[in-house]
């Protein structure tokens, strides 16, 4: 991890225009004072943020509301370092998008003046944070599956991995599965992998878990994306959805009504957590203290893949 020098807690007062300034510059001087500079820290590299349409999502939410505030935006997103601290220093605040671990938030508490995760609620009780009820929303979706009569019931999802790609935690859509499987006494470990979040995952795990000789009448995807692979993976070994296995996800992306069959998925307002995001920042810039968490609740679409409860 980076170290560096610490950097002060907030920034140099703008200079003020001179007296013999004309109203027009002393105008443009104090627009420039009102428009901070905020900073984007994506815990995917560019090339991942684009193949998932829920994260584009989420950052153009972060960037129209910012321009609707008539804030700058720098972007920054993952690497095998930590930015670089002068570039958090010409900032008034970093939004965080995704999972951060405790030494980066540290180490970025450090070096910017304002906070505030996106999409990931940290264990530091003075960060602001705004994320979707994913266990709740897991919670809710196994209660609709097992009302209809589901009772073997598989998922594909991931684990949270670290910078180096190591494993730290599990997701929080695999926990909520596992737990309430669990406590309803209906969890199978064998029709529970997982991998790394791309399609491609989806299709190997799903195919992994319908090869066994008691497969699952549902399946559980962690997000669209796994499940495009999942679909395809059903397709090949010639079973129909949902006549054979029901199939339901979570993110609602654009390309999950078109689907065929179209893709019953839980809806996470991920434009509406950018913009919550930003306005959490915009409240600390101007001197709020008292931490906030933010919770969004999803709502489930239901469409082909599976029938409305």
């Amino acid at each position: 991890m980076r170290g560096g020098e610490r950097h002060p807690q907030t920034a140099p007062a703008p200079p003020l225009p001179p007296r013999h300034a004309t109203p027009r510059a002393r105008q443009r001087a104090r627009a420039t004072e009102a428009a901070p500079k905020i900073a984007l820290m994506h815990f995917q590299r560019p090339d991942q943020e684009l193949a998932d349409p829920y994260y584009v999502g989420l950052r153009l939410g972060i960037e129209s509301r910012a321009a609707t505030l008539r804030l700058e935006t720098v972007k920054i997103y993952h690497g095998d370092a930590l930015p670089e601290p002068k570039i958090l220093a010409q900032t008034s605040g970093l939004i965080c998008i995704g999972v951060h671990d405790r030494d980066e938030l540290d180490w970025l508490k450090t070096h910017a003046r304002h906070v505030v995760c996106a999409d990931f609620t940290p264990e530091d009780d003075d960060l602001d944070a705004v994320e979707s009820d994913l266990t709740g929303a897991m919670r809710k979706l196994l209660k609709s599956l097992t009302a209809q009569g589901h009772r073997r019931i598989g998922f594909v999802g991931w684990w949270d991995h670290d910078r180096q790609g190591a494993i730290k935690a599990r997701e929080k859509r695999c926990a909520a599965f596992i737990d309430w499987m669990t406590e309803a006494g209906l969890f199978d470990p064998d029709i529970c992998q997982t991998d790394w979040n791309t399609e491609a995952a989806g299709y190997r795990l799903t195919q992994s878990v319908l090869s066994r000789p008691d497969r699952p009448g549902a399946l559980v995807c962690g997000n669209d994306n796994m499940a495009v692979g999942a679909y395809r993976a059903i397709h090949e070994m010639g079973l129909k959805i949902p006549a054979d296995i029901s199939v339901v996800s979570f993110n609602d992306i654009s390309v999950a009504q078109f689907m065929n069959p179209p893709l019953s998925t839980m809806h996470l307002p991920s434009e509406e957590i950018g913009e919550t995001a930003v306005d959490l920042l915009v409240e600390r810039i101007q001197g709020r203290t008292t931490p906030k968490r933010t919770v969004l609740a999803p709502r489930m679409i239901w469409r082909g893949s599976a029938p409305k409860p």
